[in-house]
């Protein structure tokens, strides 16, 4: 399949599934650095789009949504890339500042960030491609073992809410996950409910009435069905 037919492909999947601010941060955002580092770098180093996320929410140290211009989810990592402009980013030092904290707040939550610069990806994108592949290496090894080895017991989207709920310290909450992976929370609480059967999760409920308000999850961080 073409580069330009999976892409489009993609955005018109989350574009399909988004609305409000994240429809709208889409629409705005994806623009001409965007589809050069997909088409530049990320498509030639791993071929599919299987995990990655444009223009994906995140909460800064204040609890304000902002947009990462890529989230590359693995496994229970999530790696993160800034495609960094001079001319939007480079001249206001308010905005510069603000750039640098919530990158750092990023890593401080167990998230990676990579920052790529916009100039060095039109004249020299050789360079960046051959960065991220020793960088990636691990995860894209794990991923493609994963593939190979077919036959998975778990569907996508069990598996983004078990990485949902260790990124949560174990515990996920039915009505955030629907917000955080663009799903109805009944579709969520649906996979939770098959999540509990398959011995993944634990249903924990409150006060007398025995309503469950969210769900443990209590297999390991390292398993390969993350993957």
């Amino acid at each position: 399949m073409s580069f330009q037919v999976e892409h489009d492909r993609w955005i018109s999947d989350h574009l399909r599934r988004r609305n409000g601010e994240r429809l709208d941060a889409l629409k705005r955002g994806h623009g001409y650095g965007n589809r050069l580092f997909a088409l530049q770098v990320w498509w030639p180093l791993v071929g599919h789009f299987h995990g990655l996320h444009p223009e994906y929410e995140v909460k800064d140290w204040r609890g304000r949504s902002y947009f990462v211009d890529f989230m590359w989810v693995i496994g229970a990592v999530r790696i993160a890339f800034e495609i960094m402009d001079f001319g939007s980013h480079g001249t206001d030092r308010t905005k510069y500042r603000m750039d640098l904290n919530r990158g750092l707040f990023i890593q401080a939550q167990n998230c990676a960030i990579h920052y790529i610069a916009l100039d060095e990806l039109k004249e020299n994108p050789a360079f960046i491609l051959s960065a991220l592949q020793q960088i990636l290496s691990p995860y894209l090894s794990a991923e493609s073992s994963a593939r190979r080895s077919g036959g998975r017991s778990y569907s996508k989207i069990e598996r983004d809410l078990m990485r949902a709920a260790i990124r949560g310290n174990r515990v996920i909450r039915p009505a955030a996950a629907a917000r955080e992976l663009e799903l109805h929370t009944m579709t969520v609480i649906k996979h939770c409910r098959v999540l509990v059967n398959k011995g993944k999760f634990r249903a924990v409920a409150q006060g007398e009435s025995g309503r469950v308000t969210c769900y443990e999850y209590i297999g390991s961080i390292q398993s390969p069905d993350l993957v």
